[in-house]
């Protein structure tokens, strides 16, 4: 094996066999393939794009290069729902437990921050104590007690994409469609699910930023799952502006807090509502009530209790992930918001420390944007636009240009 052949092949525009996709990968897998000739691979590829056949044999070595869920006869249906990533995308952590008050079970194995959108483990582990390593015989134990669980990936569950994934958030190569389709339903197949709605976003703050974009890979992601036996639905969400009022793991966390209470923004309520209508087809009046009654938000404790968080903290979660500096962003005139650009929001997020620049790199869960207006809204000069949430002046500094940048009034 000549890796360097592999990546000037895929560099010129050739195409690897499904025998050298899986060579490559079980041997990046074991270490015997370094990190810089995988992010050179990853970049032709970004480039060169994949063929079906390449991209299905990808998705197959990296579901392949771990253990695969095995669930017992006569369980509940398994559902599961996947972004594609956005800005102040909190939606799993609402739709979860909503399934599960349903009855359905939820094995829903996450990821964190990747480039400048935010991550489902990266929320969670704001929650103290909250433990996002759950092996497979716990995991079941646990479907079997609430009906949820939301893990990271364990050392040997697609192992291949978790040190591939990695290497896609600081080299550029995030949004390759092929690399996305393999990373994503690598992970959704080896859940052994029986159904699965992806969300597909596009538009400034996402990684296809057309519509048409969004389109392709979706065919993509569904064809890979209905071609292996799961029950796939696809929904297209514009991302232009930021999803919810607040961008920012904690501050995300404390929306979706609200969003479980009955309390939630409309956007953000009505996009979960209609994610697990269409992964369930059970009415979304039957969600609806779930989060008016109480009942979702009595699960989402109990998922953070199972886990080894502390549900005390939720109840006083603006106090343990408070910073010392909050700014108001004010309206520079009177008018209507016309724009307020998720990309920019996005990037001035990672400015602030809520995402990485490296994978190595702390994550500041505290830090982010709330109170966020939302397109359409009328505005008086002088008003709130959003607030952001800052750990140092030097970091203030640098969001702020960008954030001015960012927003439009007409």
């Amino acid at each position: 094996m000549h890796v360097p052949q592999w990546i000037e092949r895929k560099r010129d525009g050739g195409e690897l066999t499904p025998l050298e996709i899986t060579a490559l990968i079980d041997r990046f897998t074991a270490g015997h393939v370094p990190d810089y000739q995988m992010a050179a691979l990853a970049m032709a590829i970004y480039f060169r794009g994949m063929t079906p056949a390449e991209t299905a044999a990808l998705t197959a070595a990296m579901r392949d290069s771990g253990s695969v869920f095995r669930w017992p006869a006569g369980t509940p249906p398994k559902v599961d729902k996947h972004s594609t990533g956005g800005i102040g995308d909190k939606v799993s952590l609402i739709l979860a437990p909503l399934l599960a008050c349903e009855g359905f079970w939820v094995p829903m194995v996450s990821g964190r921050g990747l480039g400048i959108t935010g991550g489902t483990l990266d929320k969670l582990e704001s929650i103290p104590g909250f433990d996002v390593n759950v092996p497979q015989a716990a995991g079941l134990r646990q479907l079997e007690r609430i009906g949820v669980f939301m893990a990271g990936q364990t050392a040997d569950f697609c192992p291949a994409d978790r040190k591939l994934y990695a290497l896609r958030d600081v080299t550029g190569t995030v949004p390759s469609q092929a690399l996305i389709i393999a990373s994503i339903m690598s992970k959704k197949l080896a859940e052994s699910l029986d159904r699965l709605v992806l969300d597909v976003k596009f538009g400034t703050g996402a990684f296809m930023k057309t519509r048409a974009e969004a389109e392709a890979l979706g065919a993509g992601l569904a064809a890979a799952g209905n071609g292996n036996g799961v029950t796939t639905a696809l929904r297209l969400s514009p991302m232009d502006e930021p999803l919810g009022r607040t961008v920012g793991n904690a501050l995300e966390v404390g929306e979706a807090i609200d969003a479980l209470q009955g309390r939630g923004p409309a956007d953000l309520v009505d996009l979960t509502l209609d994610l697990c209508a269409t992964v369930s087809d059970r009415p979304i009046e039957a969600f609806a009530r779930h989060l008016d009654s109480g009942a979702a938000w009595a699960r989402f404790v109990a998922l953070v209790e199972a886990q080894g968080g502390n549900a005390t903290a939720l109840e006083r979660w603006d106090e343990i992930h408070r910073v010392p500096i909050v700014e108001i962003v004010p309206a520079s005139r009177a008018g209507r918001l016309a724009r307020i650009d998720a990309g920019t929001i996005g990037r001035a997020s990672v400015r602030l420390g809520a995402g990485r620049r490296l994978a190595t790199d702390a994550v500041d869960f505290a830090v982010g944007f709330s109170e966020i207006c939302k397109v359409g809204d009328a505005v008086e000069r002088g008003a709130p636009l959003l607030k952001i949430h800052a750990r140092a002046p030097d970091a203030l500094a640098a969001a702020l240009p960008a954030i001015e940048s960012a927003i439009e009034i007409e």
